[in-house]
């Protein structure tokens, strides 16, 4: 795994400081500001290249960013909306996946395999520009928890149905039993995977009212329920999400003390801001140095098609439920369709892919370009929809 120096991360600190700073006072998106900044970091003379690997973005950044996002959903309205969420999220990155990897398929030619695979992981959506808007903009709740809910659900449909993928094309059985085995084993197994060190994490907490004893309680909850997920080939992503739900419902109820509560969620606030922050600075460092082929036709067409996958797998899927309590605003939908920003889960899952499998390195310079479209066309362009919609809460 690439290591980031003391120097190196220094640097990155205090450029994400200065971002969060110069963004709120333009009010502009934070992420595109730090994607900026990060390019711009890359070409000052004497700056090495900024390390951006799966291992890193995987192990390091992504449980905290899920434990964080997961800690402050309250159960009882993620349960009213649970069976919207897991509709989108699931179906939803089935069919997403399967209109790219068609349309990669048949525009560009590429093997099923390595469309298949494009496919899954660029359906994986990051909220994280868009959530930020949210906050600033005062955004009506439903609308917030969907998004976030859904994304979560939808990383972890993502990372498993990528996992799965990955086992075929290294040979394993492609049966529909085989694929079912391995999709109940790696869904089942995370949230269980979770659950379990959640419940021995709340335990251990409450035995003790220290605070600083607590936090480090709920970060090993956060990363020893991802690490043992993946240890025993399960999803990391959905054990982390489960263990997150249960620490921030079950847990305030009594196993964490009231006293810590708001230093638990004030660590994890910082914890997700410092991971968005290097994060998405890594991302622009990297941006910079992609080939010109980021922006040839097959980069446009993945980025069409990456659009109407999501049009494909939103519109149809909340049209079965109108006419039910569970009906989704059409503006809703359309902010679900814009907003699906993609970003350091995808890049991660595009950075793991094996050395054998066909278009790889087409595949991650694909990804870097969606990334590239997402967070600058969509995520700038998110506040201007949610004002012309009327979706804020007027004070």
């Amino acid at each position: 795994m690439e290591a980031l120096s003391i120097p190196t991360l220094g640097m990155i600190l205090l450029t994400a400081s200065l971002v969060a700073m110069i963004s709120r006072r333009l009010r502009l998106p934070y992420s595109v500001g730090l994607v900026v900044a990060g390019i711009a970091l890359s070409f000052l003379p004497g700056v090495a290249e900024l390390p951006l690997s799966r291992d890193l973005i995987f192990t390091v950044f992504l449980p905290p960013l899920i434990f964080q996002a997961a800690l402050e959903i309250e159960w009882r309205h993620f349960r009213v909306d649970l069976p919207v969420t897991a509709l989108l999220a699931f179906p939803g990155v089935a069919i997403a996946a399967a209109a790219v990897a068609v349309g990669m398929h048949l525009l560009l030619g590429w093997s099923w395999i390595g469309a298949s695979l494009f496919g899954v992981l660029i359906a994986a959506t990051d909220p994280v520009s868009v959530l930020a808007a949210f906050k600033e903009m005062k955004v009506q709740a439903r609308l917030r928890l969907l998004v976030e809910s859904e994304s979560l659900l939808n990383d972890g449909a993502a990372a498993v149905g990528f996992a799965i993928l990955i086992s075929v094309a290294a040979g394993a059985s492609a049966t529909p039993l085989a694929i079912a085995s391995s999709f109940g084993w790696t869904v089942t197994g995370g949230v269980a995977a979770g659950a379990a060190v959640a419940a021995l994490i709340l335990l251990i907490a409450g035995r003790t009212e220290d605070y600083l004893v607590e936090i480090t309680l709920t970060t090993i909850a956060a990363y020893g329920s991802f690490l043992a997920a993946e240890k025993f080939g399960m999803s990391g992503v959905l054990a982390t999400l489960t263990a997150g739900l249960l620490v921030g419902n079950v847990g305030w109820k009594g196993a964490i003390s009231a006293n810590a509560r708001s230093h638990v969620l004030a660590f994890w606030t910082y914890s997700a801001f410092l991971a968005n922050s290097i994060v998405f600075i890594l991302i622009g460092g990297h941006e910079a140095h992609q080939p010109l082929g980021i922006f040839s036709a097959s980069s446009f067409i993945a980025v069409v098609l990456v659009l109407l996958g999501r049009v494909l797998a939103i519109y149809p899927l909340c049209a079965l439920l109108r006419g039910t309590s569970l009906q989704v605003n059409v503006k809703y939908q359309h902010i679900l369709v814009w907003g699906g920003l993609r970003g350091s889960l995808a890049l991660a899952l595009a950075l793991a892919l094996p050395q054998g499998i066909p278009e790889r390195g087409e595949i991650i310079v694909t990804a870097f370009a969606v990334v590239a479209f997402s967070i600058f066309v969509q995520g700038l362009t998110m506040p201007w929809l949610i004002r012309r919609m009327g979706l804020t809460i007027r004070d």
